[in-house]
């Protein structure tokens, strides 16, 4: 009997989508997604109407009305799209229950055991399309990939979109993937693409014809015996990791364009940079400012090193320290801020000094309050004319808690 372990799921061009869920009047519409109304960004999201024109995710603007005249522009609200995520995961568990959220527009859902006949799984898949459909929009399309494995099924819903509904099963292993690119292939990006052309593989035949000790070798780690166990369609565990990174930039507005501005919307983002860390229960030691410049004027970034730390004032006191360092001149464009080198709360002892520990305590406090009447009802006067800067954005793989990281001055 055939089977499949795993469904993945992979909501079509989501923004986009939602948009034209809530507003009827661009449905049917080529509609692109920005980040703000100027056409000299890009497009962060575009509906298959405008994709028909050449439109895609980072497409520059001018070039994508010059390609869709009639092209309707929509200014990307965050928050509405992580409300729809959360319905869409609501919908998903009335048919069955969501193993892990991948990102803002997949998750993967483990098939129990007596619904693992392909029969029954192609059947609970339409099931999860139809509650879609019913609970939260006739116009929110994904598609849905069944496989052995999680790797396979994610592989799975990008080989038919929009709507799609596609099967891998161990019978159909390998044969069924010697069609798709090795860029279609989940991981593989320039780079990896790069050192597999290096080692004379061109194609997905040849990957899967590679023994398990030589695909261990182009990985240059365990991750290459895993990748040999996926194409076969092995159930191989996810390896464990950790987070390396949390950052923000923030492209700013024309008023902010000076060295007061900048100031004032990197002290904001140090705040929800901080604010971040401490719900991801972690401590940093290392947090590097970036500033770039209009004109091509050169980009100037700094690293403060940090007694282990994750409250706000520790960071905010660095900050100042390298700010006065920056050299003059040049228009600011973008300003961006990354913590690193961390440890986890059970991994550190709360500080030794006094102001230090007063510091964790006024922080925790200040979190509390944010949490309970509303975020950004208490922060620290530095970032008071930045306040609306920098609002909340969704990483691939980052989905913020609207609770806590809000857009908006409440």
């Amino acid at each position: 009997m055939l089977t499949v372990n795993w469904l993945f799921l992979d909501m079509n061009s989501f923004f986009a989508s939602v948009e034209q869920q809530v507003q009827p009047s661009l449905r049917g519409k080529p509609v692109a997604v920005v980040p703000v109304m100027t056409h000299r960004t890009c497009c962060i999201a575009a509906s298959y109407e405008a994709r028909e024109y050449g439109v895609r995710t980072g497409t520059n603007v001018g070039e994508a009305r010059k390609a869709c005249p009639q092209l309707s522009l929509v200014l990307a609200n965050h928050e509405k799209y992580i409300r729809i995520h959360h319905q869409i995961i609501a919908a998903v568990e009335t048919v069955l229950p969501v193993e892990k959220i991948c990102s803002i527009d997949e998750m993967v859902c483990r098939i129990s055991p007596h619904q693992r006949s392909l029969h029954d799984a192609l059947a609970l898949a339409g099931q999860v399309k139809q509650a879609i459909t019913s609970q939260v929009g006739s116009h929110l399309r994904c598609s849905i990939g069944l496989a052995t494995n999680r790797f396979l099924a994610k592989v799975a819903s990008n080989m038919q979109k929009p709507d799609g509904l596609v099967s891998i099963t161990q019978n159909e292993l390998p044969y069924k993937l010697y069609r798709l690119s090795l860029r279609d292939l989940p991981g593989i990006a320039h780079g990896m693409l790069a050192r597999l052309n290096n080692r004379g593989i061109y194609s997905v035949q040849q990957l899967c014809n590679l023994s398990r000790e030589n695909m261990a070798d182009v990985w240059q780690s365990v991750l290459g015996e895993q990748w040999w166990c996926w194409l076969r369609g092995d159930d191989y565990a996810d390896i464990p990791t950790h987070r390396r990174t949390v950052g923000h930039s923030h492209v700013l507005a024309p008023e902010f364009r000076t060295d007061l501005g900048a100031r004032g919307v990197l002290v904001r983002l140090i705040h929800k940079a901080a604010s971040r860390l401490r719900r991801l229960g972690y401590w940093t030691r290392r947090m590097k400012l970036s500033l770039s410049y209009q004109f091509g004027w050169p980009k100037w970034h700094a690293v403060a090193y940090l007694s282990r730390c994750q409250d706000t004032p520790s960071m905010l006191r660095a900050f100042e320290e390298l700010w006065s360092q920056r050299p003059p001149g040049g228009i600011p464009l973008k300003v961006g801020i990354v913590l690193w080198d961390f440890a986890s709360d059970s991994n550190t002892s709360l500080p030794l000094f006094a102001e230090e520990r007063r510091n964790l305590r006024a922080t925790k406090a200040m979190d509390a309050i944010n949490e309970s009447v509303g975020p950004n009802s208490v922060y620290f006067a530095s970032m008071h004319e930045a306040r609306e800067q920098a609002p909340m954005r969704i990483a691939f793989t980052h989905i913020p808690d609207i609770t806590a990281e809000s857009e908006g001055h409440r």
